[in-house]
Order: structure tokens, then C-alpha cells, then sequence
């Protein structure tokens, strides 16, 4: 998921459409206050952030998200009028990943998209450690504690799932895409009964599966 924070309502909509049309699902937001509210109920794979914006300066909110551990290392470029090379710099120094002023070529942009997302790929091999907590896709193998235990196929891809990107919070339609594919038509429950039978097969590890109420779960050393 890419969020694209523009007040503009055509460039916010054409974008949008670019994107999704190169299979980059996409969520525009014409305000601060509504992007933030997304982020807290879903964290995205990259952000698209114009800085003159309403209620709160662009550079503001890359500030804000640097500041933050579960963003700090969200990929996020600037997509502004601002192009003068002291932006730029002012941009990047700040903590963008990339900067593309205002006019931009809209195949440009999908391409640097593309090469961020490429560049900021968890690239762990399909092995995840979280504490005492070990994951091998390779080898469809979890060790808790030391001992290995046996999960079902959907409890051992939700449990790699969690631990692809500790502290993330994944929401349960997320969970629900991800891991049962997106023409699941089941309730959300499901998520909650193998989280359950996780926690407990995992036995004290399972306490690092945490809560996040209203929302979903996420993966992180208590």
C-alpha cells in the first residue's frame, strides 16, 4: 500500500490513478489529519508527501515520522513544487528517501516508486528473529525458546507474516489479504482464532504477539 499525502485534487487523483493502474495500490489523502488517522489504523510499504500543505507543513510530518520508531524507516519521497536545489537538499537532509519536483513525468515517478520499494525489501531470506522467537521459510521450521514447534500452514504464514516487519501493525483485513489471499470472503474472527492457537503453541514467545485493540496485531519483544 502507497499513502499519497496532496491537497491538490487533480494531481492527487491522477497519481492515484497512475498507480493503481501499474498494480500499486494506492490511498490519496487531501489532509494531514486524515493521513495520520490512516496511520495509526494501517502503516503503508511508501509514502508520497507534498510539503505545502493545510494544517501542517510537509517537512513537519517527515520530521514527525523520522522521530518515530515504528516510521523511522517508512520509505517516503517528496512530491512538490518546491525544486530549487536548496529544497532538495533541505528535503533529503530531512530524511526522504527521494525528491521529485512539480512538473514530474508520471512514468518517472511509478519507476523511482518501484526502485524504492525494490531498494527497502526486508531482504532476510525468508529467516526472522524476533527474541527467542526463530523463523525459517526455507526450511518451514519455528523455534520458540529453543524447541521447535509445529504450526498449521496459515498459522506459520501469519506468524512470518508479524515478524517480515517487527512493531508493524498489521490490521486484520490486511492479515486476512496477505496470508488468505484477497478472494477470502470469511469474517475477520478468523484472524483472532489463529492468533489464539498461536500464542498458545508458541507458549511464553507468544506474549510478543501483541493486541493492538480496534485495529489487528503486531510482532514485538515485551
Amino acid at each position: 500500500m502507497i499513502y499519497l499525502l496532496e491537497d491538490d485534487e487533480s494531481i492527487r487523483g491522477f497519481v492515484e490513478y497512475a498507480l493503481e493502474g501499474s498494480g500499486l495500490e494506492t490511498r490519496g489523502f487531501e489532509r494531514p489529519s486524515e493521513f495520520w488517522r490512516e496511520m495509526d489504523r494501517e502503516l503503508p510499504q511508501l509514502i508520497l508527501l507534498d510539503i505545502m500543505l493545510p494544517e501542517e507543513d510537509g517537512l513537519e510530518i517527515l520530521s514527525k515520522l523520522r522521530s518515530r520508531r515504528e516510521t523511522r524507516r517508512l520509505p517516503v519521497i517528496m512530491l512538490t513544487a518546491r525544486g530549487t536545489e536548496y529544497d532538495k537538499v533541505l528535503g533529503l537532509d530531512g530524511g526522504a528517501d527521494d525528491y521529485i519536483a512539480k512538473p514530474f513525468g508520471i512514468m518517472e515517478l511509478i519507476s523511482r516508486v518501484r526502485a524504492l520499494l525494490r531498494r527497502t525489501e526486508p531482504d532476510s531470506g525468508g529467516e526472522y528473529v524476533l527474541g527467542e522467537l526463530r523463523v525459517s521459510s526455507a526450511a518451514h521450521r519455528v523455534t520458540a525458546s529453543g524447541v521447535e514447534v509445529t504450526l498449521t500452514n496459515k498459522e506459520f504464514e501469519l506468524l512470518a507474516l508479524l515478524l517480515s516487519k517487527p512493531g508493524t501493525v498489521f490490521t486484520r483485513d490486511r492479515i486476512l489479504r496477505d496470508v488468505w489471499g484477497v478472494e477470502f470472503d470469511g469474517e475477520s474472527r478468523t484472524v483472532d482464532v489463529h492468533i489464539r492457537s498461536l500464542r498458545v503453541k508458541l507458549g511464553r514467545c507468544g506474549d510478543m504477539i501483541k493486541t493492538v485493540r480496534g485495529i489487528g496485531y503486531k510482532a514485538e519483544e515485551s
